[in-house]
């Protein structure tokens, strides 16, 4: 057998998956990170008229239809009061690509991409795929990550460094005052930032800020998706903006490796971004809830846990031994560990249940957290 590249070499099925497969088929999932609400109605209409009609059948252009990309302009207007060209905008295979675009785009072989710890297990994957290093850098005790670390973390070989708010799989939010030095950071050290904005939309406190309104040079690309915005993980719709010369080398890879996103997709993310908006204030109002009884579970276990402020993931600390017992019994929790070396001595917990399941899951977390406590 021929050998494989070395950057395939340098990373692993993720630990999310290697949970997954340890379960048993009547396990509780807290490990999956997926809304589960139904796509919104317009959203999958659009989608059947569009195949109905023959209009998804063909290739779209590279960067997408350009009915969806000025809804995302809209959007990102309406939401951060952005000034954006539907030319600087790429339709991807979801969030995920436009993430793997960013970094092929931008990282050199030995370059440095400064990224949470904790944070999502893609951040490290995709760099190594680059064939970039990852240099992680902790969070701060509440989770969110503190721009001085970043700050101090830039060297010279640094090409990008990664913020995500809200956060996977922390559920922290980034205040405004971070958001600006982020922004800053990017102008005043030359240095890429990317900002993982996909759960923009499940926020419980304050508001949502990006690096893209405070920044003045062109040192930000965002990365957003329909998937944890509308319920639609499974569309694989995403679409990553920038400034043109960056959206231009981004889409020669986008369009070796994708070519155009799902047409169908496209289609039903226009819908979604220009519909009524009930199914984001249902969610987010039911996360809140769910966040709350997890919370007040937690603490009646004696297990303690910053309060997440967004997403739908919290990350309690937790005893060695706690993933394998909660497994064991049925409830699926992800090691804090698959997220980094400074989610060790954590457990990533998803609220993305309903409530009674969820109360069930905080029994058994108990009985859990008892065997090895």
């Amino acid at each position: 057998m021929t050998a494989f590249s070395d950057r395939v070499e340098r990373i692993s099925i993720s630990g999310i998956r290697e949970v997954f497969e340890a379960a048993g088929e009547d396990a509780i999932n807290l490990g999956l990170g997926q809304p589960d609400f139904p796509a919104p109605e317009h959203a999958r209409e659009a989608a059947v008229d569009a195949i109905r009609s023959g209009a998804a059948d063909g290739y779209t252009a590279n960067k997408g239809i350009p009915s969806l990309r000025e809804a995302i302009v809209d959007k990102h207007a309406r939401d951060q009061g952005i000034d954006l060209d539907p030319a600087d905008v790429i339709a991807t295979a979801g969030g995920s690509e436009a993430l793997h675009l960013a970094m092929e785009a931008h990282v050199s072989a030995g370059q440095e991409v400064v990224i949470p710890d904790p944070g999502f297990v893609a951040y490290d994957a995709l760099t190594k795929v680059a064939g970039g290093e990852p240099v992680p850098v902790p969070t701060r005790d509440d989770l969110t990550v503190d721009p001085a670390a970043v700050e101090d973390a830039i060297g010279p070989d640094t090409a990008a460094f990664v913020v995500n708010s809200p956060g996977n799989p922390t559920g922290a939010v980034s205040d405004e005052a971070d958001v600006r030095e982020f922004a800053r950071i990017a102008d005043e050290h030359d240095v890429l930032c990317v900002s993982d904005e996909v759960y923009e939309y499940t926020l419980f406190d304050g508001e949502h800020h990006s690096p893209a309104e405070y920044a003045e040079s062109d040192n930000v690309v965002v990365v957003n998706s329909a998937s944890k915005l509308f319920a639609m993980t499974g569309w694989r719709l995403g679409w990553v903006h920038g400034p043109s010369e960056r959206v231009e080398r981004m889409l020669r890879v986008h369009q070796y490796v994708q070519a155009c996103a799902s047409a169908p997709a496209q289609y039903a993310a226009d819908a979604a971004l220009r519909g009524p908006r009930d199914v984001v204030d249902e969610m987010t109002a039911t996360y809140r809830e769910r966040r709350d009884v997890l919370l007040d579970g937690l603490a009646d276990l004696g297990i303690p846990c910053p309060t997440p402020r967004g997403a739908f993931y919290a990350m309690p600390e937790v005893p060695e031994g706690f993933v394998t017992e909660c497994i064991d019994r049925g409830v699926i929790v992800v090691p804090g560990e698959a997220f980094g070396e400074g989610g060790r001595g954590h457990a990533r917990v998803s609220y993305a249940v309903g409530t009674e399941e969820l109360k069930r899951a905080i029994e058994v977390m108990g009985e859990a957290y008892r065997a090895v406590a």
